[in-house]
């Protein structure tokens, strides 16, 4: 799976992104789907997943009610909507396949390149 990630910029504090992430190579629908970030001088950290049938999603705690994770299995492209943004918020976006659900753990099989986001106070 090749992952393509895009929408970062910059934003001011309280601004919206969306980000997306087009995937190919493989059937979009049989894999499982996420977003981490990682801002300077940090680790990686889990964002938002999304199951296959997107029957399941699954938020870090910072960003419950201010991120959504979708996806289109028709156009093979995996979204963030990020609203109410916070410097904090501040990072390189990675998107993430995995075969198997793994949730908001690392172990995912595929990633993409990452976009960054910047927030501004």
């Amino acid at each position: 799976v090749q992952l393509q990630a895009s929408g970062g910029g910059l934003v001011q504090a309280g601004g919206s992104l969306r980000l997306s992430c087009a995937a190919s190579g493989r059937t979009f629908s049989s894999v499982h789907m996420g977003w981490f970030r990682q801002a300077p001088g940090k680790e990686r950290e889990f964002v938002a997943a999304i199951s296959v049938s997107s029957i399941i999603t699954l938020y870090t705690d910072s960003v419950k009610g201010r991120f959504t994770i979708s996806r289109d299995n028709a156009k093979s492209t995996v979204y963030l909507q990020m609203n109410s943004l916070k410097p904090e918020d501040t990072a390189v976006y990675y998107c993430a396949a995995a075969l198997i659900w793994v949730g908001s753990r690392q172990e995912y099989n595929y990633w993409g390149q990452g976009t960054q986001v910047t927030v501004s106070s």
